[in-house]
């Protein structure tokens, strides 16, 4: 059984139909990219599995349980955190406040402040920040702190929209090695991303999605060798 599946899944906004019989899988442990152009649907993948926009069709489960018709904030009591597109960090409160509010959920509070350091570890400019507020950091410390809020609420799957959006190629790679250190740890990690590229090149399986539809999966290694993908996706010629 698929730590994640959606099997067949319709979403709409309004009468637009964004999701067209979407299937996929991701199992424990692993990385799994979702690449495609802007408007493909990568996005909406994701909401639809929070329960943020909610399937009109399929279903959606974590470990085998249904999960498309409950309330998004009971996904997230479930284990499927997500650290969305624009960052979306609390920006008036402070480094260690945002961080509290990632595991405001949760009922185990002895155990908190030992993810906290965790995220520290994986995050050392967080933790020299630590009282700053969110507002003030730079778009790439905004970007750990967006990820660190969402590993305290110890996700069983971790959703990464465009987690590189808007950072410098230095910082990029700096992310995408954080995201590897993440995944190495247990954590199994959904990755939305328009750099294809640096996507496939940490991913372990990764799915192509075009208007809505998945046109290609596969390993990730076989996709950045497709010959449609370089062209598409990857600037090769």
């Amino acid at each position: 059984m698929a730590l994640l599946e959606l099997k067949d899944v319709h979403t709409y906004y309004g009468n637009i139909h964004a999701l067209k019989g979407i299937s996929l899988t991701v199992e424990k442990g692993e990385i799994v990219t979702l690449i495609g152009s802007n408007g493909a649907g990568k996005s909406t993948t994701l909401r639809t599995i929070s329960g943020i926009t909610p399937p009109r069709q399929g279903q959606v489960t974590l470990e085998g349980q249904r999960i498309d018709q409950i309330p998004a904030h009971k996904v997230v009591n479930l284990g499927v955190l997500q650290s969305p597109e624009g960052r979306r960090i609390f920006p008036r409160l402070t480094v260690r406040e945002n961080l509290e509010m990632g595991a405001f959920t949760r009922t185990d509070k002895t155990n908190i402040a030992s993810d906290m350091e965790r995220v520290f570890g994986l995050f050392p400019r967080l933790k020299e920040r630590v009282g700053q507020y969110g507002g003030t950091l730079s778009g790439g410390e905004q970007q750990m702190l967006a990820i660190g809020r969402a590993l305290m609420g110890r996700p069983k799957v971790l959703l990464l929209d465009e987690p590189s959006m808007g950072l410098a190629p230095v910082l990029v790679e700096q992310i995408f090695n954080i995201i590897k250190d993440i995944n190495s740890q247990g954590t199994t990690i959904l990755l939305v991303e328009q750099n294809a590229l640096m996507a496939l090149g940490i991913a372990h399986r990764g799915y192509v999605l075009q208007t809505g539809q998945i046109v290609l999966s596969d390993s990730a290694k076989a996709l950045s060798e497709n010959e449609t993908v370089q062209k598409a996706y990857l600037g090769m010629e």
